[in-house]
């Protein structure tokens, strides 16, 4: 017998309680039965996204959030300013190409964060950006960058956007869509919120919907004017994925009852603790200075093939961590531990990894990585 674990960046575990939710029979999705659940969850997005405005509901993946958001406040011709920070930033412009709009990219080095300066400065030369698109966290990084500072340079604007991916970020650490002044904040059901994957949820400000009349991508499906219109009528456009939204009521309530400040202290400890713990075996972290608590990155020791030592971790010891992409495959070992993650899955990640990196040869000391963990995590109890 082999117990697994799952602590990728996405999908992450599904709770138990959740599953049963999601395991009832079917209802159409056309009766009062199901709108009732549906503008449950609705409303209760708006705790998690910190907005008093919409949030809508799409049956798809989180990129499908992110095209809609370039299909929906841009036209073909506008400027949009991409960070590309890893392989979501890189998406970012991968998008705007592909709907016509004309991409100024800002490249930042692979593991740290956007300088706010440069973005001003860049804003400052060119006065007809109408967009920043940016990641909250970068999940091919473990970094995090500076949304509340890039909000100030976008919010006392009429005529410029700050469009952000939270796919890794939203229900992890505080991103106050309102209070900060962001225009369109995106999420996915296979990370925080702990679903299996098929949803993106999108909040938008008044000036991003007021960027939507004006809009002319062609657009059909991703269509948030009239996902607005379905959602007053508590229901959506086009068939929502019904199981799926049955188990978002249900996440979004434990978030409400577990209140948003102790689900972010809940993720940083689980954060600190999984960097103490690779510190303290000598492993050096990828995102050093800007680390997201979604995810802690680390290079493997020297010597140390990285696609064979996820390979081992997940089919030997069944702990399912993350590897590096482009340039860092096989140099990077990502652990996650956001959403349905606690103390004992990251002293499970840690003694795995001890472990695997023993049996590849490295020079490993057992139970170091964990008791640096431990310090970490006691804070919790």
């Amino acid at each position: 017998m082999k117990k697994r674990y799952l602590l990728a960046p996405g999908p992450t575990p599904v709770p138990e309680t959740v599953a049963l939710e999601m395991a009832q029979p079917m209802l159409h999705h056309r009766t009062p039965q199901f709108s009732a659940i549906f503008a449950e969850a609705a409303e209760d997005a708006k705790y998690l996204f910190q907005t008093q405005q919409d949030v809508l509901i799409l049956a798809s993946t989180g990129t499908g959030g992110m095209e809609g958001c370039i299909t929906n406040l841009f036209s073909p011709g506008d400027k949009v300013l991409v960070v590309n920070g890893g392989k979501f930033g890189e998406r970012w412009g991968k998008i705007s190409e592909a709907y016509g709009l004309k991409v100024v990219e800002i490249k930042v080095e692979w593991g740290t964060a956007v300088d706010p300066k440069a973005v001003e400065a860049l804003l400052e030369k060119e006065k007809d950006i109408r967009g920043i698109l940016v990641q909250a966290s970068e999940t091919s990084t473990t970094a995090a960058h500076p949304i509340e500072a890039l909000s100030r340079l976008t919010r006392d604007r009429d005529d410029l956007l700050l469009v952000v991916d939270a796919i890794t970020g939203l229900g992890v650490f505080n991103l106050p869509m309102d209070e900060w002044g962001i225009d369109a904040l995106i999420t996915g059901s296979q990370k925080a919120l702990e679903l299996p994957p098929g949803l993106a949820l999108v909040g938008l400000s008044k000036k991003a919907m007021k960027f939507n009349e004006k809009s002319t991508c062609p657009r059909f499906y991703f269509d948030f004017k009239k996902e607005k219109k379905n959602l007053a009528d508590k229901t959506s456009a086009y068939t929502p994925a019904v199981s799926l939204i049955i188990g978002l009521r249900a996440v979004l309530k434990s978030i409400k009852e577990e209140g948003l400040e102790n689900v972010f202290a809940r993720h940083n400890r689980l954060a600190r603790a999984t960097r103490a713990a690779t510190q303290a075996m000598g492993l050096k972290m990828v995102a050093p200075d800007c680390p997201a608590d979604s995810a802690t990155g680390v290079f493997v020791p020297e010597g140390v093939d990285g696609g064979k030592l996820v390979k081992m971790i997940r089919d030997e010891f069944g702990v399912t961590l993350a590897g590096g992409q482009d340039q860092w495959k096989g140099k990077v070992l990502r652990i996650a531990h956001l959403g349905y993650v606690d103390t004992f899955d990251v002293v499970i990640a840690i003694s795995a990894l001890e472990m695997a990196l023993k049996k590849m040869g490295a020079k490993v000391e057992f139970g170091r990585g964990v008791a640096a963990a431990q310090e970490v995590l006691m804070e919790g109890y």
